[in-house]
């Protein structure tokens, strides 16, 4: 019997060295960078061709969401560890959206810093309960840190605004009514409507445009794709619609998030 081949690693973790230079870059993971060397010149672009400034020390580094895409640019060798999480691993511990992380960049967490080194020790050896282990501790140590962005939506008890407030999250680029969502929750609309603003502070609508255009806001940093697909992607058929609600939002167009 013909074995299948195996799956792709779900974490990939190496230990890299680069001339100076650079170019662009895109990953499909969440993606952790710890510096080896220190990079006074380091510059570095989320969804745009214009890097920025951005000195890095050794020990200091990268935390990026999933797909992100940019350009890295250094005038000096590199040295550096590169560790990929799968949003299949990430998804296991919790993390249905890894686009959504916020991008760091300087001092990493202690402990992702610590476990992505051992990861990086690790890159050349057979899978192992270890290794395995190691992997799944570092995703869910992602995903942790990456549920404290959101304090609020954790702190609430009923599980079935909680069930609401996922489906919103996993279907912000389709229709979202008052009807949907409160069937989603096992409630009437009325109830659902008063309670949903009680624990949130929002509407249900007022919620679901505030986190597409966090989403937006999100694609527009770490990607490259254009502004009317990221109005698609967060539920937007209008783009002249997406760009008054995103100025609305944070005070500026979508266009000069890029500038």
């Amino acid at each position: 019997m013909t074995r299948s081949s195996e799956k792709p690693p779900s974490v990939i973790a190496a230990r890299l060295q680069s001339p100076a230079g650079g170019g662009a870059f895109s990953i499909s993971g969440v993606s952790i960078g710890v510096f080896l060397i220190d990079q006074p010149d380091h510059r570095i672009s989320l969804g745009s061709d214009k890097p920025v400034d951005t000195p890095l020390s050794a020990q200091q580094g990268w935390l990026l969401p999933a797909g992100a895409q940019g350009v890295c640019e250094f005038d000096e060798a590199h040295e550096f560890l590169s560790v990929e999480i799968s949003a299949e691993l990430l998804a296991e511990v919790g993390l249905d959206r890894p686009a959504h992380i916020a991008p760091v960049f300087g001092a990493i967490d202690p402990l992702a810093l610590q476990m992505s080194k051992t990861l990086a020790t690790l890159s050349d050896a057979a899978p192992t309960l270890y290794r395995q282990t190691m992997d799944r501790a570092l995703a869910a140590h992602v995903a942790q840190l990456a549920g404290e962005a959101s304090p609020d939506v954790q702190a609430i008890e009923d599980v079935r605004l909680r069930r609401a407030i996922s489906y919103i999250n996993d279907n912000l680029a389709n229709d979202l009514s008052l009807e949907t969502l409160a069937a989603e929750a096992a409630m009437s609309p009325f109830h659902f409507a008063r309670a949903f603003k009680k624990a949130t502070g929002r509407s249900p609508l007022q919620y679901a445009i505030k986190e597409r255009l966090d989403l937006a806001m999100m694609l527009l940093k770490t990607t490259a794709l254009p502004v009317a697909e990221i109005a698609h992607r967060v539920g937007y058929e209008d783009v002249s619609r997406f760009g008054k609600h995103f100025k609305r939002h944070f005070n500026n167009t979508p266009g000069s998030m890029r500038a």
